[in-house]
């Protein structure tokens, strides 16, 4: 989670990075790029309250409606503080995740993606780990837990754990069908290291 100005910019380099953008001036037409800038913008504002006074206050207001209006032009509706750095959206379409959710870093969204609840009394979530990879269509849903290194296939509906990762599931229901994880879908970014093995 963003706790400081160091943390925001960290964590918007790594999605730079993810997004595999470089700097020119054709990256302020990015709709996804812009969208992800204010989200770690939100999430820093949101979560440093140390800093709380009536600018701040302004100030959190003024990013969070442009987040919002950023969210709707892209048809995203992404909570702050789900993701961890090096998120990387494919492109603009529909996404929905649960404010709930907890994503852990490296992840890469396709279009048509839910990572919502189950229905009932009680609002249970996902928990997603480190690289994985989530194929456009797919469905996340209920007090389930993803490990690590795993590649959900496209239109996959996965509705139980698979807690020890590096897979790939697919289906509706999911299920494993590899052992190949998400490592040629995603880039590892926390790490300037090649990844062996």
């Amino acid at each position: 989670m963003i706790a400081s100005h160091q943390d925001m910019l960290d964590y918007r380099e790594a999605d730079r990075i993810a997004l595999r953008r470089t700097y020119s001036v054709h990256l302020i037409y990015d709709e996804v790029w812009k969208f992800q800038r204010l989200l770690r913008r939100v999430e820093y504002l949101t979560n440093c309250k140390k800093h709380r006074g009536p600018f701040w206050r302004l100030l959190h207001k003024w990013y969070s409606l442009r987040f919002h209006a950023q969210s709707v032009r892209c048809g995203f509706d992404i909570p702050p503080n789900v993701f961890g750095p090096g998120l990387s959206i494919a492109h603009r379409g529909t996404i929905v995740v649960h404010p709930d959710a907890r994503v852990g870093a490296n992840c890469r969204l396709h279009v048509d993606v839910v990572i919502g609840t189950r229905p009932g009394p009680e609002e249970r979530v996902p928990s997603i780990g480190d690289n994985c990879y989530i194929g456009p269509g797919s469905k996340i849903f209920g007090d389930i837990v993803i490990g690590p290194d795993t590649a959900i296939g496209a239109n996959s509906v996965v509705n139980r754990s698979f807690p020890e990762g590096n897979m790939t599931i697919a289906g509706a229901p999911a299920r494993k069908i590899s052992d190949t994880g998400s490592r040629e879908y995603i880039i590892a970014t926390r790490s300037q290291k090649p990844v062996l093995g």
